[in-house]
């Protein structure tokens, strides 16, 4: 008797664990726990300790960490008619527990599905070229629409990424040649463009060789006119010179107007000896002229017309 006790004893102890067990529940940081009474929401939990009744409540718990889904490629046409090739990721995040848990069977499944068919709704309103460049556009446009569908199941989806755009063989190989030809092209054009900022620099160098070689000799012309001016003016400032100290030795001297007489005579005889045929005697030494006798004598050698 006392074993068959014993035996439910322990039995009913286990049970009491058991539903001590069922009866806490600790949520993670990122967790929430929807819960739900005989099959009815009832409330949400955040992270931390609770305790729920065993068996009447149910804890349903959701990850609200940003999470990320694959969009399979696809190929969509474009609306010059080109098929591409395109696949994507979608972040997104819980924001309402309660409502991806009731308002969407499999958010992740809808999601792609959604995606999809709006790549090929958006791709399908661009040209290949468009759609190759519009990279930024096209993940834009499609996260407005997903986040506008997926609000209502309490979810927020916070970027959207085309992994790839990937038009046919044949377009990928004209492609490629266009993008060489225009490489080259940009390349020929390079090198003309350097050609002639060589040749305009070469010429602006020559011009420039010129301009200082004309300043240079301008410069030397300049130099030597200024020299020559100096010659002369200093020629000029020694004959002032020398004229003043003959005038000074003169006035010490006091010359008779004889001596003047001669010496003018003298200077009369050097300008003869010169090519002028003229020679202008002051009236006021004529007569002291004659009275020398010295006239004939110093022009012999040449008969100029003496005037007085």
């Amino acid at each position: 008797m006392n074993l068959v006790m014993l035996v439910v004893l322990v039995f009913l102890v286990m049970i009491l664990v058991a539903f001590l067990l069922n009866a806490v529940v600790i949520l993670r940081p990122y967790e929430a726990g929807v819960v739900e009474f005989l099959g009815k929401y009832r409330r949400t939990l955040p992270a931390g300790l609770h305790l729920v009744i065993p068996m009447m409540e149910r804890v349903i718990r959701v990850d609200l960490r940003e999470s990320v889904v694959d969009v399979p490629p696809q190929e969509v046409i474009t609306k010059d008619n080109v098929v591409v090739t395109v696949d994507g990721i979608i972040y997104y995040r819980v924001i309402k527990p309660e409502d991806v848990v009731y308002k969407v069977q499999d958010f992740e499944i809808a999601a792609v599905a959604l995606a999809q068919t709006n790549l090929r709704n958006i791709i399908g309103e661009l040209t290949l070229d468009e759609t190759l460049t519009s990279r930024e556009i096209i993940n834009t446009r499609l996260r407005t629409v997903l986040d506008e569908v997926t609000d209502a199941w309490g979810v927020k989806v916070t970027r959207v990424e085309l992994k790839r755009i990937d038009p046919p063989r044949d377009v990928m190989e004209a492609m490629h040649k266009q993008m060489k030809a225009e490489r080259e092209k940009r390349a020929m054009i390079l090198e003309a463009e350097g050609y002639r900022e060589s040749q305009i620099k070469r010429a602006e160098g020559e011009k420039q060789a010129k301009i200082l070689e004309a300043e240079g000799e301008a410069r030397s012309i300049q130099l030597v006119a200024d020299a020559e001016k100096y010659r002369k003016i200093a020629e000029a400032e020694g004959q002032r010179e020398a004229l003043r100290l003959v005038l000074e030795i003169i006035k010490e001297v006091k010359p008779t107007p004889e001596v003047l007489a001669l010496q003018y005579y003298e200077a009369l005889k050097a300008i003869a000896q010169g090519e002028a045929n003229k020679v202008f005697i002051p009236v006021e030494l004529s007569a002291l002229a004659s009275a020398l006798g010295v006239g004939t004598d110093l022009l012999a050698s040449r008969k100029p017309d003496v005037r007085g």
